[in-house]
């Protein structure tokens, strides 16, 4: 067994809570077998911790290993997980848990931008932990769309601090998917619906800007992204100085000039600061996309275009599936038991069931009885 290296600083998300205590046996390192070792502190080492290890079937030799909790997990995933994922992958290369991620999304060809697997470099609880050769992250699965709104922050916070800002996280979703395209549909359609006052002021703003407000909206987008992208390839001393600076500079030069109107830059700002409260990056990225379409079809066809790309955008995730389980559960299908940990997180002892998605039916109970603290009763 290699020499487990637990006095390497971990790495981990500013500001996070998990792990404080005894931080650096929860991350994992890029060694297949001290990852396993750790697992198993973490999980203890009884008999129902099984842990199936698989070698990659071409080049590369990558091991992988699938952990789960036997009698507490559905076990009729368990096959799923392993013929879709590790058995059948024909990637002929090395491979690591970003790779694997992106060929399940290949292979299901079920959503071009929603996430299925949920990468964490830390151990965390889960119905199924897959890891891989050297990589320094592990695969959770399966995951519902609200996992990825979901912090292991949340379960060292007081149950009404974690319910607000996994509301405040939900809501800042919405608007970097919805606020530019609401913007273009007001002002160019339904300009009713805005104050007097207010409408004036904007019309104001815009009255010498050349473009129309899809047109202002697509300049202002993609010069933000270009200023991301370019921020993250950076230097990481100045990336962040160079992506905010840009920001600032480029929005005043361009307002000062009469190319874009002073609340399309302030529209955009505020979508940029609300896509990185999602702590999920490849959710944060999703909502970008989506973010365009809506662009469009709110400069085509007003608040209507918003409307109908929302419902085709729910259809299709609640016809989505992670290893066989419904995305959109505990919701759609709603299953009132599990509700207590998606947008709301309840204290520990108001959750006396294991969520759906990753528990055996026949050992759903988590906590027998009544687990509610009550104060001394006199004479008990």
């Amino acid at each position: 067994m290699p020499i487990d290296k637990s006095s390497e600083k971990p790495r981990k998300k500013p500001g996070s809570l998990s792990g404080r205590v005894g931080q650096a046996e929860q991350v994992l390192l890029p060694d297949f077998d001290i990852n396993i070792e750790r697992l198993h502190r973490f999980l203890g080492r009884g008999e129902d911790i099984v842990c199936r290890t698989l070698q990659h079937r071409f080049y590369g030799n990558t091991r992988y290993a699938l952990l789960y909790i036997d009698g507490i997990t559905d076990s009729s995933a368990i096959s799923t997980i392993l013929l879709g994922l590790l058995e059948d992958t024909h990637y002929k290369t090395g491979s690591d848990s970003g790779k694997s991620n992106s060929l399940y999304h290949h292979l299901t060809q079920q959503s071009i931008v929603f996430g299925k697997l949920f990468e964490v470099n830390t151990i965390e609880q889960a119905g199924y932990a897959m890891l891989e050769g050297s990589s320094v992250f592990s695969l959770l699965a399966p995951v519902t769309f609200f996992k990825f709104f979901q912090s292991s922050d949340d379960y060292y916070q007081r149950s009404h601090i974690a319910t607000f800002l996994r509301i405040i996280r939900m809501v800042s979703f919405f608007i970097t998917m919805l606020l530019p395209s609401l913007y273009i549909a007001i002002t160019t359609f339904h300009q009713e619906m805005l104050p007097t006052p207010l409408l004036i002021s904007l019309a104001a703003q815009r009255e010498g800007t050349p473009f129309p407000a899809l047109l202002e909206a697509f300049l202002m987008e993609v010069t933000f992204e270009i200023l991301r992208e370019a921020g993250v390839r950076m230097p990481r001393i100045i990336g962040p100085a160079i992506s905010i600076v840009g920001a600032l500079v480029l929005g005043q030069a361009a307002v000062q000039a009469g190319i874009i109107s002073a609340a399309m830059v302030i529209v955009v700002s505020f979508t940029a600061i609300a896509s990185f409260v999602i702590p999920a990056v490849n959710m944060g990225v999703a909502a970008r996309l989506i973010r365009f379409v809506l662009m469009i079809l709110a400069g085509t066809f007003g608040l209507f275009g918003v409307m109908s790309g929302l419902m085709i955008l729910m259809a299709h995730l609640c016809g989505l599936r992670s290893f066989g389980k419904p995305y959109m559960m505990p919701v759609s299908p709603l299953v009132v038991s599990n509700l207590k940990d998606v947008l709301l997180r309840v204290p520990w002892w108001a959750m006396r069931k294991r969520p759906v998605i990753i528990a055996d039916s026949s050992n759903e109970i988590r906590l027998g009885g009544s687990q509610k603290p009550r104060p001394d009763q006199e004479g008990a």
